[in-house]
């Protein structure tokens, strides 16, 4: 293959992955009635909110599994593999009945399909980043391995784009009664193309022989530490993109006091200028190191947070406009840099299961319940501000244990 066409396909299971759990996140404000029926849209909101947050609390498990496969037969069988166990289950989502056709079951049903997803998101994107950095030049670490973000961001910004359409094209009525369906039902589309371009990935030598201790055994027993520590540096990286960018139009229509018109098309600029400045941040880490630009990002984040709150809430299209920008801006320095920094932790025979479960239970944790969390401290306090605080305390944490992190040459 050449090595375009391994970076796509590389990247292409984080696409379909990734769309299918942002319709979710931006269309639980029409999903939640239907499920999860409650006289409080907030409440209902909230329970919507925590069907997402399951799927996510399922990735530490789909980063063991997939780590396996990965670090014993090959980061291609788990790019092959990953990538089915959520075609089936984003379709079924898309035809499922609701609470008025079959009661409390539908919910059962929504939960069960959620968690299947958030296995394979647990394998795929951590198997993608690995099977990129590592076939990358050296010199290109960065790059390479940012286009696994670039997918998974992409795949988000499908994902936004096409709810954005679908609002466009019917009315608010039709988008409860059938048109949320339409998004999930197009992921089969996604599905066709990626499972054909992987088809023809090479297989790889990465795999070790069965004999050696298993490695989830060797991460617990020899790298738990080391585990622990990328969690606490990932801690931003893991929720603010979810706070920022998944979680926001929900904000911006639903709880400011003076809602802000087109907060789909907001988010998407936003994203548009977030997919492309990734890659360059990627480059960027190849050409001043890795954790430097992360750690500017982080920083960054942290500093403009409560200000660019401060102005959404104003209920300005411009402010929205802008703040979304600028936290493309900072995000992607977090974003970008990050996967080749991930696959200098672990050596390669546990990298996939090392990193698989530091990243998994730190996205899990703080990025799944993300916008429940937000929605709560909210309705809670008071105060529509809140989540920018939450977001200045990750962004401290993370600056901390990032500065400490200790990296090993690539082998």
């Amino acid at each position: 293959m050449t090595p375009f066409r391994t970076q796509v396909a590389g990247a292409i299971g984080s696409v379909l992955e990734w769309y299918d759990f942002a319709i979710f996140g931006f269309l639980a404000p029409f999903m939640g009635p239907l499920f999860f029926p409650d006289e409080d849209p907030i409440v209902a909101l909230i329970q919507t909110y925590g069907v997402f947050a399951i799927g996510y609390l399922m990735r530490p498990l789909g980063g063991v599994l997939f780590g396996y496969i990965a670090d014993r037969l090959g980061r291609t069988k788990a790019l092959r593999w990953s990538i089915a166990m959520i075609a089936v289950p984003t379709v079924l989502v898309g035809l499922l009945p609701t609470y008025d056709n079959i009661g409390v079951t539908a919910a059962v049903l929504l939960i069960g399909l959620r968690m299947i997803q958030g296995i394979s998101v647990g394998g795929e994107l951590v198997a993608s980043i690995t099977y990129l950095v590592e076939s990358a030049p050296d010199n290109r670490r960065g790059l390479y391995g940012s286009w696994a973000l670039f997918g998974a961001i992409g795949g988000i910004l499908l994902g936004s784009a096409v709810v954005a359409v679908t609002e466009e094209l019917i009315d608010s009525q039709a988008m409860a009664d059938y048109g949320w369906r339409i998004p999930f039902l197009l992921g089969a589309v996604i599905f066709i193309f990626a499972r054909w371009l992987r088809s023809s990935l090479q297989a790889d030598s990465t795999a070790v022989v069965s004999d050696e201790q298993a490695p989830l055994t060797k991460v617990l027993t020899q790298h738990l530490g080391g585990v622990m520590h990328l969690m606490a540096s990932m801690l931003l990286y893991a929720a603010g993109f979810y706070v920022l960018f998944v979680w926001m139009p929900t904000y911006q229509s639903k709880i400011i006091p003076n809602p802000i018109d087109h907060a789909m098309e907001v988010n998407t600029i936003g994203m548009v200028a977030l997919v492309l400045l990734v890659p360059l941040a990627g480059l960027l880490g190849d050409k001043l190191g890795f954790k430097r630009i992360a750690l500017l990002g982080i920083g960054f984040t942290g500093i403009v947070a409560y200000p660019l709150f401060f102005w959404i809430d104003t209920g300005s299209y411009v402010g929205a406009l802008v703040s979304s920008l600028i936290f493309a801006l900072t995000i992607s320095w977090v974003q970008g840099p990050m996967p080749a920094l991930l696959v200098q932790v672990f050596p390669s025979d546990i990298r996939n299961t090392g990193v698989g479960v530091a990243y998994n239970i730190a996205v899990g944790v703080f990025g799944g319940t993300a916008p429940m969390v937000c929605t709560w401290v909210i309705d809670q306090t008071g105060n529509i501000a809140a989540p920018a605080y939450y977001l200045l305390v990750l962004a401290v944490i993370s600056f901390a244990a990032l500065s400490t992190l200790r990296v090993r040459q690539h082998d």
